[in-house]
């Protein structure tokens, strides 16, 4: 199948809500380095709202905290130990272009820095009054709707599969904060082909939260939906999460502890309460339990039990079947942590169980043998990191009682101003059994799958960078359409160049190779290789203050065994208008892309 489109848009908003229209190129340049390092589906709100909160209200340099710093996720831990230690060393900074004598801060980093931080004292909060809720804080608002002119395949009368809704999609985001002590946020969400209204439900997904900080020994309290991100991911993560990447340092997760639930996504996260109460000026505990029902793959017995065998992620509640299968399982998950928090050395203890109404069965297919069966699952782990001189140590080790154990260690160490290294090793047990992991790795599930992981970054000057990063991994027991061990291996290449403030080019090839099953036309015996690659070239320019210019072009290559390379391109263009100071900005965009096929 041959696919050819030519894209044209053109959008203008008037009345944005931003105060600087400039703010928002800040954050689409942090959020496209961002979603490189994230899985597709990935819904990036969650870290937008967050830049955009750092946006109003500045981190103050000079008494940030390790623990403050980690929020801005562009920057690699050693970065953030450099900044530390240059302040310690030499004093406040008293102006921000300082930064750029940092070890480690490059032009590109420096430049996204700066909206960030700030040289003020922070703004007293000790005048919180509960009067002031309904006059003094800040509302946002976000609708979002979108509908496709032609009548896509799933509203056709395909059997049993049809899409049962409109084809409209729409989302409401909601929030309400005061000066950073109480928060209200609620999220609505219709997919494409869900139905608007089901009885007394306003939309297909519903999700809100209210969430309070520094009230006496709670550090956070939050009721309703939040989320939760503890160490490297193996034990409990929740909520997007980096993994491999042009950005090499991305492998260190920065993990936030706590947090309200603001993403779109419906099934990453938890429903009920939580809290984290610092003990002592260093210690501080995490305490939470949720109940909410999950979407899974129900089947009826003769007998007329019923069992499952995976809970489904999607979120799309379309079809009969998908219908049938909505909130069908009870999930009840209940723990805490125990974290030692300074900005050298960070431990922590993560232990929690989560206990279901349905039993869990691992079905026919080989390649589910080891996974989880019954009720209930007990998970613990251990997590650190350290930081010494210019080396970054940091790992995991989780365990999933009565089944198997993960590993995950990493070293990020300076070899010099110029060059830095990350090197990361992970192993993780075929019956490894998690619901809540997140963490590095070629699989979408955190188990069967032991790796070695090496990165580079090389700034020879402040307007070179250079990355590349080499992944081998092997996957010990059969996966789905692997019908047996197989290996792959990984790299990727990238040079950025920015010869002034206002232009950035950018070069970047990737190559991987892994192992699948033939083909049904394919009838040679053994494991095929198949080998994906793609090449970008793009540039980056302001033309003038309010006017910026960005092209990319993209080829991209998938080959399995013998069959013929398949080719695809993209090239698009972009022109951005965003005058300082002003309310009003738009966009164009000019795109061509050629697939011949889904690969």
């Amino acid at each position: 199948m041959s696919s050819r489109l030519f894209f044209f848009s053109l959008a203008f908003f008037l009345c944005t809500l931003s105060a600087n229209a400039q703010d928002d190129a800040f954050i689409k340049d942090i959020l496209e380095g961002a979603a490189e390092n994230l899985a597709e589906d990935v819904d990036l709100y969650e870290l937008t709202e967050r830049l955009n909160y750092l946006l109003n209200h500045p981190i103050n340099v000079n008494e940030a905290s390790s623990e403050n710093l980690k929020q801005l996720l562009f920057l690699s831990p050693l970065q953030i130990s450099n900044l530390l230690k240059h302040i310690q060393t030499n004093g406040k900074l008293l102006d921000l272009a300082e930064l750029q004598s940092i070890e480690g801060f490059d032009l590109v980093t420096v430049g996204r820095l700066r909206p960030f931080l700030s040289l003020s004292q922070k703004t007293s909060i000790s005048n919180f009054s509960l009067a002031k809720l309904g006059s003094a804080g800040t509302h946002d608002l976000m609708l979002r709707y979108g509908r496709v002119i032609e009548v896509p395949k799933g509203f056709t009368d395909l059997p049993g599969s049809r899409y049962l809704g409109s084809q409209d999609k729409a989302l409401l985001r909601y929030k309400y904060s005061y000066a950073n002590r109480i928060a209200f946020g609620l999220v609505m969400e219709k997919d494409a082909g869900e139905h608007s209204f089901k009885g007394k439900v306003l939309s297909d997904h519903f999700s809100a939260n209210l969430s309070i900080n520094q009230l006496g020994k709670f550090k956070k309290l939050v009721l309703g939906d939040y989320s939760l991100q503890f160490g490297q991911g193996l034990t409990l993560w929740s909520g997007f999460g980096f993994g491999k990447g042009p950005d090499v340092t991305s492998v260190a997760a920065r993990d936030v502890g706590l947090r309200p639930y603001s993403s779109s996504n419906e099934a990453s996260f938890f429903r009920g309460v939580a809290s984290t109460l610092q003990l002592w000026e260093h210690i501080e505990f995490t305490s939470f339990i949720s109940y909410r029902r999950r979407d899974g793959s129900l089947k009826l017995w003769p007998d007329s039990s019923t069992t499952i065998q995976t809970i489904n992620e999607s979120g799309y509640h379309r079809t009969k079947t998908e219908l049938k299968n909505q909130n069908s399982l009870g999930q009840l998950v209940y723990g805490g942590a125990m974290q030692y928090l300074s900005d050298n050395l960070n431990l922590g203890l993560v232990s929690y169980q989560s206990i279901y109404d349905q039993n869990f069965v691992t079905g026919t297919s080989a390649y589910n043998k080891y996974a989880f069966t019954g009720k209930r699952l007990i998970n613990t782990g251990l997590h650190y990191s350290y930081t010494i001189k210019n080396m970054y140590i940091y790992g995991e080790a989780a365990h999933s009682i009565d089944a198997g154990w993960a590993f995950v260690n990493g070293l990020l160490v300076s070899l010099s101003p110029k060059l830095s290294m990350v090197l990361l090793h992970r192993k993780y047990d075929k019956d490894y059994q998690n619901f809540f992991a997140n963490a590095v790795g070629e699989a979408t599930n955190v188990n069967n799958e032991e790796g070695l992981y090496g990165g580079f970054n090389f700034t020879p000057s402040k307007r070179f960078i250079y990355s590349i990063y080499v992944d081998y991994f092997k996957f010990p027991w059969l996966k789905f359409r692997v019908d047996s061990a197989s290996k792959g291996n990984e790299i990727l290449v990238q040079g950025i160049y920015t010869p002034k403030k206002t232009m950035k080019i950018l070069l970047r090839i990737k190559r991987e190779l892994k192992q699948q099953n033939p083909d049904a036309t394919d009838f040679t015996e053994g494991l095929k290789n198949v080998v994906k690659g793609s090449a970008r070239a793009a540039i980056d320019w302001r033309l003038i203050s309010s006017i910026d210019f960005q092209q990319r072009m993209e080829l991209s290559s998938y080959k399995k065994g013998n069959f013929p390379t398949e080719f695809g391109k993209l090239v698009y263009s972009d022109f951005n208008y965003h005058k300082p100071l002003s309310k009003i900005s738009g966009n164009l965009r000019i795109a061509y892309f050629h697939t011949p096929s889904y690969n």
